[in-house]
């Protein structure tokens, strides 16, 4: 196919964005392309809020054609956490056929180099933009999210962490100069004297397994920096939410071919009911690269299984909140009800554990015993989903039964301070919605402990009583070092507990926040700016996004010769 994107325009058009990009990641202050106000689309072909709907409704019950080798078999079989079937098929690979296509087109594609690969990657993240409201109604009617969070962290916050992964990888893969001129001098001697050459070589096939609940987020990640570094991209969804995926997959084979480079080099692998495809494809010799979120028992079999890949996890953690003084208590409750709240807990990075000294804290009104803390924080939940309409907006929907079952089972882990409750959501009748559950448990007792040292991922917390703020950072260390955390809270205003819960957090490499009381909450992270993960505790082995992260999804190889 002819190339109708040249090399000129597309470094033109998207070359100051990556300039900005650049600079975003070496100062680390705010910026994003990404328009987050649904008002902002509808302009320079962008979709706005009616023509993505339409969009969207236009896909349910329809074939997804690729155009991809290898296709043996339409799948699908999504249901939204809202109820309705999507009805969506997709193809299904015979990957002895799929696999060497995608291998065919890296040869063009490692020698278009990194400024080229970069401009690439930016136009398919623009026009993924342009279709953000129709990208919000896939995410949301995969993963439960309320459509505003769908809308934004689906939308521009995931095509920011895709722009960032580009970014960073630019930045690794020019590092080295194209070519050098080596001279060495031998006294009396003509000096030697060689040309070198250095060339960026991907790895080979990268393979992203995504998850249920944050299908571009963190999908889009692990793609862009692959596909940056010269690598072909196989994109496994979770069988949940394959329409998000299955859509960048369409959008980068289009630009891709548009661009004059094979389509193949980002394919789809889309699965039938109960098939399972992921460990089979992790352990091909093909795949040279693996990006997976998702539960530990899974990762864990990667990094130990996917010998022949560098494999990248975002596994589960335990995330905890230390509560031990304050001097804005209000902000404290309410910012902690919004993080336990928002998307029914179902983020990798909501709080679970609250560790509160059992004699209370200190607030600028005065003592609050621990028993108060809890049935203030739970009144603040209570208080935030009163209104069914707004909790219907900030909770969403429950992503799969087991998440339910786990709520379900939460009351009788101890003494319940915040009952979760059935909220109905008019719109959408089958949806099954239920506010956070808050449960009293004693970080001294090992029943209890066997319950909060274990992820419980949903919308469930446990307020753990702790005998004072020496125990509960000790507590939080063994919690990051045998558990892992994708993020830490705390509460002081005691200049010695600040340093010691930081002490404890640079030691064992976890993400912190201090005392947050107004609009931004733990569980949220900006691209360009903030780490997501660290890689340095179990939760995850790399962290969203550093240089650790893209570097090693390619070799530099040198050819050297003589002047």
């Amino acid at each position: 196919m002819a190339a109708e994107l040249t090399a000129h325009q597309l470094i033109a058009q998207h070359r100051p964005t990556l300039d900005q990009a650049l600079e975003a990641i070496r100062t680390r202050a705010y910026w994003s392309p990404h328009p987050e106000h649904p008002k902002a689309y509808g302009e320079n072909g962008s979709l706005d809020a009616a023509a993505g709907k339409a969009a969207f409704d236009a896909l349910l019950g329809s074939r997804l054609d690729l155009g991809q080798p290898g296709t043996d078999d339409w799948v699908g079989g999504e249901t939204s956490p809202y109820g309705i079937e999507l009805g969506v098929t997709y193809p299904h690979a015979d990957v002895d056929t799929l696999l060497p296509a995608m291998r065919a087109g890296q040869r063009a594609w490692r020698d278009a180099g990194a400024e080229m690969r970069a401009v690439v990657c930016l136009e398919i993240l623009k026009r993924i933009s342009d279709r953000t409201h129709e990208f919000a109604h896939a995410v949301m009617h995969t993963s439960g999210q309320a459509f505003m969070m769908a809308f934004q962290a689906g939308g521009p916050h995931a095509q920011d962490r895709g722009l960032e992964a580009v970014a960073y990888a630019y930045v690794e893969q020019v590092r080295t100069p194209d070519n050098a001129e080596w001279t060495k001098p031998q006294g009396k001697r003509d000096p030697l004297a060689l040309t070198k050459r250095f060339t960026p070589v991907p790895r080979g096939v990268a393979l992203v397994i995504g998850c249920n609940t944050f299908p571009t987020w963190n999908g889009y990640p692990g793609l862009f920096a692959s596909l940056a570094t010269g690598n072909a991209v196989l994109v496994k969804p979770h069988p949940r939410a394959v329409l998000p995926l299955a859509l960048t997959v369409q959008v980068a084979r289009e630009v891709l071919a548009e661009a004059g480079f094979d389509p193949n080099l980002v394919a789809l692998a889309a699965e039938r009911a109960g098939e399972g495809i992921a460990k089979t494809l992790a352990t091909r010799p093909e795949i040279r690269i693996i990006d997976y979120t998702g539960s530990t028992g899974f990762g864990d079999w990667l990094e130990a299984n996917a010998r022949q890949a560098q494999v990248y996890t975002e596994k589960a953690g335990v995330n905890t909140v230390l509560v031990e003084s304050t001097d804005n208590y209000k902000g404290m409750l309410s910012n902690l009800a919004f993080s336990l709240s928002l998307y029914s807990g179902q983020m990798c990075t909501t709080p679970q554990n609250l560790l509160i000294p059992r004699d209370g804290i200190r607030t600028e009104d005065g003592p609050r015993s621990y028993d108060e803390v809890v049935a203030d924080l739970a009144k603040s939940v209570g208080g935030l989903l009163g209104d069914d309409t707004r909790a219907n907006g900030l909770l969403g929907a429950i992503v799969n039964p087991d998440v339910k079952a786990r709520l379900e089972a939460a009351a009788g882990l101890g003494e319940v301070a915040l009952a979760s409750r059935e909220i109905a959501n008019p719109e959408f009748p089958d949806a099954v919605v239920r506010t956070p559950v808050i449960v009293k448990l004693d970080g001294a007792k090992p029943d209890d402990q066997a319950a909060f040292m274990n992820e419980c991922f949903g919308p469930v917390s446990f307020a753990v009583a702790v005998d004072s703020a020496a125990d509960a950072v000790a507590l939080l260390r063994r919690t990051i070092s045998s558990k892992g955390a994708m993020t830490v809270g705390a509460y002081t205003t005691s200049e010695e507990v600040e340093e010691a819960v930081q002490e404890a957090c640079l030691e064992e490499c976890a993400q912190l926040s201090l005392n947050l009381t107004g609009g931004v909450y733990v569980n949220q992270t900006a691209a360009f700016s903030d780490f997501h993960g660290s890689g340095g505790n179990p939760a995850a082995n790399a962290a969203l996004c550093d240089g650790a992260f893209v570097a090693n999804r390619f070799r530099v190889v040198e050819i050297r010769k003589e002047a």
